[in-house]
């Protein structure tokens, strides 16, 4: 069994399919708009923006599936927290993903020495996603 994120954004979802492709490598497995989809799309699951706003994506970032949606916004009062961690094998590429995804977002936590890693970081990227960007444990001799 596998746990993969599914990201909701508003409107925006084209925006950070691009964004996370130039930011980390990924590549798009899947993508289809709502104008696409074979069976018809009730009024009120459309998202703002119509047709051609996205019904689906995925993408893989390393050995990990991400999916994402301009979906219909979330219903209020709805779980707000969490955050996609990315494990990088050596800090010149943690370091590397870090400032890409820190590009135009909020850095929470610099890329720095920790208790439990050598090098960690957290941010907010543009889309509002929170990352934590660390090497992995075996790759501690590395810093």
């Amino acid at each position: 069994m596998r746990i993969e994120p599914y990201l909701i954004f508003d409107g925006n979802a084209e925006e950070a399919l691009a964004f996370y492709e130039r930011a980390l490598g990924a590549k798009v497995e899947a993508k289809m708009r709502y104008a696409e989809c074979p069976d018809p799309v009730p009024p009120e699951h459309m998202p703002p923006g119509g047709p051609q706003k996205l019904l689906y994506a995925s993408l893989r970032i390393g050995d990990a599936r991400v999916m994402m949606s301009d979906g219909v916004p979330p219903e209020a009062g709805a779980f707000r927290s969490f955050s996609l961690s990315l494990q990088y094998p050596s800090e010149p590429e943690a370091r590397r993903a870090f400032d890409a995804l820190a590009e135009g977002g909020r850095i929470v936590m610099p890329m720095g020495r920790t208790f439990f890693s050598p090098c960690f970081g957290m941010l907010f990227d543009r889309f509002g996603v929170m990352w934590m960007v660390t090497i992995e444990s075996s790759a501690e001799t590395q810093h």
